[in-house]
């Protein structure tokens, strides 16, 4: 207690300068935080797969489509034990600000592949039986304010004309990797009113098929199976897991992933030489005092004890006010983004990595006064006496 109470005195013996170097401490540990979770927040969607789903899409790219056929043939694939389709719908709610995903589904084979979204039934069943129903994730609802029983007007891009959907249910994410930022409907309300509304010969064509299969391990072989039994077809296939259908939309970014992280650490960097510099100017006005205590008969390690610990407690107080900080700023940040990243959320390895950062500042700004101050002649020590 005696040894903290010192150490609390002597952090503080200059207030303004102390004050000071926290707050850079706090800006940076928040910057830090809220960097390393925009990079996660990037990666949830991977997070949040199954490896027990598969993708399989156009062997070409995404934007071109595969016959709907191609589902009995796919239900045949040894390793396969459900199938289901989407296409993405890319419709525009009131203004192309309020962006978020929408997808036509196979609604009762495309939410038994997806457990994790927690649907009540009634709604479940409402959703099942309208022909122009939709559910959304709660995020989604909460954010423009939705709830059961609502018309949703979308602005068709791909699909030109206005689409009017009645939300029939809000689901829930089993856990907070869960996306609830997207409205699903029905495909066949889709697929009909195309043909109708435009004449479209390719109605019956989806975007990507979504699979399940009996063990994670088996993933490798049944895509292989599947793109080899369409292989030399008018639409040739790629498969892969869900996780690295993901992934490839992360790559598309990679770029911008290297520089978020390199920013980062740039700013503990900064953060770290202001903290030494801080802790150098305190060295040479204790030239005396440090003198003293070797005069006295303390140990050179005891000095270093010194300059260390004030140098952790002035990191750690910053660093923790830096970490109390990133949590309602990463909420206030994912509000105001809205949909862009469905999960946005501190994750504990962010947190622990703030404490480190922090507690790594404070050793690396100690140790050069601190060896220093070790090898002082206590003559010319006492002589810095003014």
């Amino acid at each position: 207690m005696f040894v903290l109470r010192l150490l609390l005195k002597n952090a503080f013996r200059h207030r303004l300068r102390t004050l000071l170097t926290m707050v850079g401490l706090v800006v940076a540990i928040c910057a830090f935080g809220l960097l390393r979770t925009i990079v996660d927040a990037w990666y949830a969607g991977a997070e949040g797969t199954s490896s027990t789903r598969l993708i399989t899409r156009n062997a070409i790219s995404l934007t071109f489509v595969l016959p709907l056929n191609y589902a009995d043939r796919l239900r045949n694939v040894e390793g396969v034990t459900g199938v289901s389709w989407s296409n993405w719908f890319g419709g525009v709610y009131i203004t192309e600000r309020n962006f978020f995903p929408q997808f036509a589904v196979d609604a009762a084979s495309y939410l038994a592949l997806y457990p994790e979204y927690v649907l009540k039934d009634e709604e479940k069943k409402a959703f099942l039986l309208d022909r122009q129903g939709a559910i959304v994730g709660r995020k989604l609802a909460t954010q423009y304010g939705w709830k059961v029983g609502d018309q949703i007007p979308l602005r068709g891009t791909i699909f030109p004309g206005t689409w009017v959907f009645n939300l029939r249910g809000i689901w829930d994410g089993v856990d907070a990797k869960t996306d609830e930022s997207q409205l699903l409907f029905h495909w066949k309300y889709l697929s009909e009113s195309v043909r109708k509304r435009l004449g479209r010969s390719n109605a019956d064509y989806v975007g990507v098929y979504v699979l399940s299969i009996n063990e994670p391990n088996n993933a490798p072989v049944v895509s292989q199976r599947i793109d080899a039994l369409f292989k030399n077809s008018l639409g040739e296939t790629l498969t892969e897991t869900e996780k690295a259908f993901q992934l490839g939309f992360v790559a598309m970014s990679e770029a911008i992933l290297v520089a978020i992280n390199a920013v980062s650490l740039v700013i503990v960097v900064i953060i770290m030489a202001v903290m030494a510099n801080t802790m150098s100017m305190t060295a040479r006005e204790r030239l005396a005092e440090y003198a003293t205590l070797k005069a006295l008969g303390f140990p050179p390690s005891f000095v270093v004890q010194l300059l260390f610990g004030e140098s952790l407690v002035i990191a750690l107080l910053g660093g923790g006010l830096g970490i109390a900080l990133t949590l309602p700023l990463a909420a206030a940040f994912a509000k105001a983004v809205g949909s862009l990243f469905p999960v946005f959320a501190v994750s504990d390895l962010t947190i622990a990595l703030q404490l480190a950062a922090s507690v790594v500042v404070g050793v690396v700004a100690a140790a050069w006064p601190a060896w220093k101050m070790s090898r002082i002649n206590i003559v010319n020590g006492l002589r810095h006496v003014a």
